[in-house]
């Protein structure tokens, strides 16, 4: 074998390693991003969701407003809308309130909601006991459905933080392909 072939497969064995390599890493990516999040508290994840597992006592000196967003991903038609765009509680309060889901499309759509919680520090401390996030959610087509969510904040939240926003961003994760462009219309009614 002359000396170009030799540098030839050294370099091919050097682009090789170098995609593996690369793949490797891109697999890797997302679960050390969520390493990366768990340690220093970015991304806003909420980590306690379900039953609560002890009491907490109301603190009524104290009151932590809680902001409520909604937003779409690009593809997703459905609105999306909070009852209320905020609301004043007290640290261990119980507190309901809901979203009303609009799918005004000609199709049945499954959608799912991701939670994000700002800031990032305050998301230990959003305690979601029932949430429209926890499962998919489908919707026929024109439905209409209000969508609860029952949460308490911790009372040893940071005295610093005095808003909290729980924002969530919709995504369609219908199981079949359709149109995204079709929208429910509703038939005219005729004047006599």
């Amino acid at each position: 074998m002359n000396q170009l072939q030799q540098r030839n497969r050294s370099l091919l064995i050097k682009l090789l390693a170098g995609a593996v390599l690369m793949f490797g890493f891109g697999f890797l990516l997302v679960p050390l991003y969520d390493v990366f999040c768990d340690i220093t508290g970015l991304n806003g994840k909420l980590q306690n969701t379900g039953a609560l597992t002890q009491e907490y006592a109301i603190n009524d000196k104290r009151k932590v407003r809680v902001q409520f967003l909604a937003v779409n991903n690009e593809s997703m038609p459905w609105r999306l809308d909070p009852q209320l765009a905020e609301i004043s509680v007290h640290p261990g309060e119980m507190t309901q309130t809901a979203f009303m889901a609009f799918n005004p499309t000609n199709s049945n759509m499954v959608a799912q909601a991701i939670p994000s919680v700002a800031p990032s520090e305050a998301a230990p401390f959003l305690h979601k006991v029932n949430c429209f996030c926890f499962e998919q959610q489908p919707l026929a087509a024109g439905e209409k459905r209000e969508m609860p969510l029952v949460f308490m904040v911790d009372d040893e939240l940071p005295k610093y933080i005095t808003t909290i926003t729980l924002s969530y961003t919709l995504f369609d994760i219908t199981p079949e392909p359709r149109p995204v462009s079709s929208v429910f219309t509703v038939p005219a009614r005729s004047v006599l």
